[in-house]
């Protein structure tokens, strides 16, 4: 028995073909900026997500044995829960700075765009893909300005560990009304005490000079020096 539906095959190599024409845009501007995922991979993305929604909708309804209709939101669900595996295999770190968060955002709306294809919505990928284009254009530059007016203040600090000067620390930025958050701490097997070198992060209204002087101030606190941070590196 033929459970292949002939008359539906053309549709579907149609929107097969334009998930695969989207989402190699889209890794074609990633590949344009030399970022670790490129036009392949986003291609081959949007290709599978669209043929597993594709195969989710029309390749088992006609199946013997089955008596209830095909349920495309449950491979849906697993394609979303198997594209966060991928886009983390692209994130790093180095030097406390995060990279490769663009990278795997766009291998996520690849998957997106290939889903949409999948399921009719062709406008909507299109849509997609085209604002994906207009930030990668528009935004990039404007994000490379915002640091320099909104860019979290980061202070290093060095500390005599044990002694319960972290506890003190964090209640003064408490009193600065600020937000801290520890990107890296190490810890310094001294000549006499341990030591820790801490940075921290630090978001809201107050200077970060008057942060350092305040801090410098916690007994225990060896040395404090700012440090600039970066945020997403646009990777």
């Amino acid at each position: 028995m033929d459970f292949v539906d002939w008359d539906s095959v053309p549709v579907q190599l149609v929107l097969v073909a334009t998930a695969f024409g989207l989402t190699a845009l889209v890794g074609l501007e990633r590949r344009l900026r030399r970022k670790s995922a490129g036009l392949r991979t986003h291609a081959l993305v949007g290709t599978g997500s669209a043929v597993f929604t594709l195969v989710s909708a029309y390749g088992f309804g006609a199946l013997p044995g089955i008596d209830a209709g095909p349920d495309p939101s449950r491979v849906a669900a697993q394609i979303v829960t198997g594209i966060g595996f991928l886009g983390a295999g692209v994130i790093f770190t180095n030097r406390d700075v995060v990279h490769g968060l663009t990278t795997a955002a766009s291998i996520w709306l690849a998957a997106a765009i290939g889903m949409a294809c999948g399921a009719g919505l062709v406008p909507l990928a299109v849509a997609a893909t085209g604002l994906h284009l207009f930030s990668a254009v528009a935004l990039t530059p404007l994000s490379r300005r915002l640091p320099r007016i909104v860019a979290p203040q980061g202070l290093r600090l060095r500390y005599t560990d044990g002694r319960g000067v972290l506890r003190e620390v964090l209640a003064v930025v408490d009193e600065l009304q600020l937000s801290a958050s520890v990107v890296s701490s190490r810890r310094i097997d001294g000549p006499e005490t341990p030591e820790v070198d801490l940075l921290l992060r630090l978001e809201g209204k107050t200077d970060l000079r008057t942060a350092a002087v305040q801090l410098s101030a916690v007994a225990g606190v060896l040395e404090v020096s700012q440090q600039r941070l970066e945020g997403d590196s646009g990777d």
